[in-house]
């Protein structure tokens, strides 16, 4: 299960500037806290069973019916909650790298891995190196399978199109993961939604435990949806800045950082370990970045890092050439 995720702060102490989540750092939350607190009461009840008012505000919001959204506590557990439902056929194929969790929830529930598989994932755009695939391609890969998990996530980091939720239902086959925990900068609320056809959301839906999102998540999905408060910064300014980042990092020697199309890149050090550097950054600066080595297909000298301000990054430039140069 998870383990070595980005966002471990707690695992050094003192953390001032936080790379390792591809989630932007500075979000706003000052509205969205103040509207929790008139909702602290609601904790001494249970929350929805079945969080249909929320899902009815998601489909508005995607121009869709309710019966085409599913609530789920994060993206996450929409994941295990689809490898559990369609084991009927299981047969997975990945597009690696990618999260761990695709692969943990297969096996969990004895899954094979296969080229002609039943179930295919797609994370879009991709975690860790911020690549964005083609409308076209996703199309073309939903043809090939019987069904198509395509988590988009990183949906908000990116100005490249995608697939809308409209389209992907249209397709039939495709379950898309969405996650309000990104879009706004709430990790800790764990929230997130499926959309795909009626078919699928009401076979997903049958096997989803009860009371499985808490009160204060609900609520804050609600009020998200009505108030659509700006948590992310501008995204054509906060590109130009993960661009400017990268030529930075990548003006460092033994540095090389890989092509992205969102805010978070994936990059190499060498001849050090990513998990060294990791250390020094952390321990010296008190910054963090992601050891990407433990994504299936990369090495011990991979690293991940989401731009943030712009001080922010140029710090982090500067530390990382302390440390190759050391």
């Amino acid at each position: 299960m998870i383990e070595g995720h980005g966002d471990d702060g707690y695992r050094y102490g003192q953390i001032r500037m936080n790379f390792s989540s591809n989630i932007y750092a500075h979000a706003d939350l000052s509205a969205l806290k103040a509207y929790l607190a008139t909702c602290l009461d609601g904790i001494a009840s249970y929350p929805d069973p079945s969080p249909r008012h929320l899902e009815g505000l998601i489909a508005d919001d995607c121009g869709l019916e309710t019966s085409e959204v599913l609530v789920t506590a994060g993206a996450t557990e929409a994941i295990y909650l689809i490898a559990q439902t369609l084991r009927d056929e299981p047969t997975y194929r990945v597009f690696r790298p990618a999260f761990s969790e695709y692969e943990d929830a297969c096996r969990l529930f004895g899954y094979r891995e296969a080229g002609q598989a039943a179930l295919c994932w797609l994370c879009n755009p991709d975690n860790p190196t911020g690549k964005v695939y083609d409308k076209d391609y996703v199309k073309d890969l939903s043809r090939q399978h019987r069904v198509l998990v395509l988590d988009q996530s990183y949906e908000d980091y990116t100005a490249r199109p995608l697939l809308s939720p409209s389209e992907a239902v249209a397709l039939g086959n495709v379950i898309q993961l969405h996650s309000m925990t990104k879009r706004y900068g709430v990790p800790g609320l764990r929230l997130g939604y499926v959309t795909a056809s009626a078919t699928l959301i009401a076979r997903l839906r049958a096997g989803m435990r009860p009371w499985a999102v808490n009160t204060l998540a609900l609520r804050a999905g609600e009020w998200l949806l009505r108030e659509k408060p700006r948590i992310l910064p501008d995204m054509k300014a906060y590109l130009s800045e993960a661009r400017r980042l990268r030529e930075h990092l990548n003006e460092i020697e033994g540095i090389e950082m890989a092509p992205t199309s969102t805010n978070f890149m994936l990059g190499t050090v060498s001849p050090a370990m990513a998990a060294d550097l990791k250390d020094y950054l952390a321990l010296q600066k008190g910054m963090l970045i992601r050891d990407a080595s433990n994504f299936k297909g990369l090495t011990p000298h991979h690293f991940r890092v989401a731009a943030q301000k712009p001080e922010e990054d140029d710090a982090l430039v500067e530390g990382i050439k302390e440390f190759v140069t050391q």
